[in-house]
């Protein structure tokens, strides 16, 4: 009978099993990730410090490194250079110093993910499992570049300026990692396509993808439908109920609004993010869950923590890749772009051939486009509503006076220096709604914000003592 640890045998096996490299120099820390990522199915080497490390890498090219960033010779970031081939080396940078500044830096710079000390056994093992898979992603989003160059198309996302090129740049590095990312941008700028992109590109996407929008959902009903209820937990629950957390459990969870979310439910959701566990209402019993989050906001963020509408803490973890959307007035190229595919699905799905006429083209070009890319849309559906074959200038929705020219002609507002970001948008908001003659849908598209934003803004107004500001003739 043959022996089954035949030295021949086990070199055979070991040379087919992914091979890990950690460079800490905690020697209990190396221990127990030693140990933990060889019950992965992986070889172990192991680094206390930069110098140790190349030599390993030397001798041996491994699938991931598990990088510490403190090191006794140097910056853990300084191995990077190191690495020579990315598409077959995944980094993963391990931090007990917890920073915004860093997690972002080692994403730049390549890293497939980070963990924060002491590790999350569940996250480290998720990493691991997929490390055997990332150059599919990568296929993938090279394609997609390729895409871009021919065709403006990045994934859901359309425009090949040079400003959608930078946001492009950052979802491919970030997609495949398990941070948190937190959107903002002036409503209508396509918040909800690029978290949808970030999924689809992620490890995740064959599991849910779950939008949530945190305004739209009434503050009494809210904590439920994220969290799920037990039986008869309160007046109303016939029956158990899931929230979206757990119908999101492998996939990615879309928070958008999330500063319309209650403060005291922002307490839970920082939970989850901290311990990956939560309960359901009228629940005594904590439930594990494996979700990456991803928030939007069209508020400045920091703005929204002085005014007490998002808590600072959550902010921070929210915030460990933050991502901004320009509006479509910064990224005049690509209007034509967008207005076309637009009127190419509406023409696909109705059987038609309409097109733009030149006019049309030109005043499109010309507009300042308040309601960014959700505008565009509309106004092209209407267009296509009222024209026949050619849609001309007469057939789209927008007054030729209100142009970019035109609109450095009207009214001004008069803003003391020193004025927060906030009070500087409930005098613009009030004085728009003047404007407009009190019309709110008509003040919610100049704003270029939702009906539903304009209203929680005036309701929030109303609270407080100020009149509407003068005429801002």
């Amino acid at each position: 009978m043959g022996r089954l640890d035949c030295p021949d045998k086990k070199q055979e096996i070991e040379q087919t099993m992914p091979h890990a490299l950690l460079v800490d120099d905690d020697v209990d820390t190396l221990e127990s990730l030693q140990e933990l990522v060889a019950r992965e199915g992986f070889t172990v080497a192991t680094a206390p410090s930069l110098k140790a490390a190349r030599e390993n890498m030397a001798l041996q090219r491994p699938d991931v490194v598990l990088l510490d960033l403190m090191l006794p010779d140097g910056d853990g970031m300084d191995l990077f250079q190191d690495v020579e081939s990315r598409a077959t080396t995944e980094v993963v940078m391990i931090t007990g110093h917890a920073s915004i500044e860093t997690s972002i830096e080692a994403l730049r710079l390549g890293a497939a993910d980070y963990l924060i000390k002491p590790v999350n056994i569940k996250q480290l093992k998720a990493i691991l499992s997929r490390v055997a898979r990332p150059t599919d992603l990568k296929k993938e989003i090279s394609a997609l570049r390729g895409e871009l160059r021919s065709l403006g198309h990045f994934g859901r996302l359309l425009g090949s300026s040079a400003v959608m090129q930078g946001v492009y740049d950052q979802i491919q590095r970030v997609a495949p990692t398990v941070a948190t990312v937190l959107i903002t941008g002036e409503s209508g700028t396509g918040k909800e396509l690029v978290a949808q992109t970030l999924h689809d590109l992620s490890r995740r996407r064959k599991n849910p993808f779950i939008p949530v929008n945190c305004g739209a959902i009434s503050p009494q009903l809210i904590e439920s439908e994220v969290f799920g209820h037990e039986k008869g937990s309160f007046t109303g629950a016939i029956r158990e109920h899931k929230g979206y957390f757990e119908r999101a459990n492998g996939g990615t969870l879309f928070l958008d609004e999330v500063t319309e979310m209650p403060v005291e439910l922002q307490v839970k959701l920082l939970r989850v993010l901290e311990e990956g566990t939560f309960m359901r209402i009228g629940s005594d019993r904590e439930i594990e869950v494996d979700v990456r989050i991803i928030a939007a906001t069209n508020r400045v963020p920091e703005e929204a923590v002085a005014e007490g509408k998002l808590r600072e803490d959550l902010l921070y973890r929210l915030q460990v890749f933050p991502l901004h959307l320009p509006p479509l007035r910064e990224r005049d190229a690509d209007v034509k772009l967008i207005a076309e595919e637009f009127l190419k699905d509406l023409n696909q799905k109705e059987g038609t051939a309409k097109a733009f006429a030149a006019d049309a083209h030109a005043l499109l070009a010309d507009w300042r486009w308040p309601g960014n890319v959700r505008e565009l849309r509309n106004v092209v559906q209407r267009a296509y509503i009222m024209a026949d074959d050619s849609i001309n200038a007469g057939c789209l929705p927008l007054e030729t006076g209100k142009t970019r020219q035109a609109a450095s002609n009207g009214p001004f507002l008069q803003i003391r220096v020193g004025s927060t970001v906030a009070e500087v948008e409930r005098i613009l908001t009030l004085a728009t709604l003047q404007q407009c003659g009190g019309v709110k849908e008509k003040a919610a598209q100049t704003l270029g914000v939702s009906l539903k934003t304009l209203y929680n803004r005036l309701r929030e107004y109303d609270s407080r003592t100020d009149a509407l500001p003068t005429d801002p003739g």
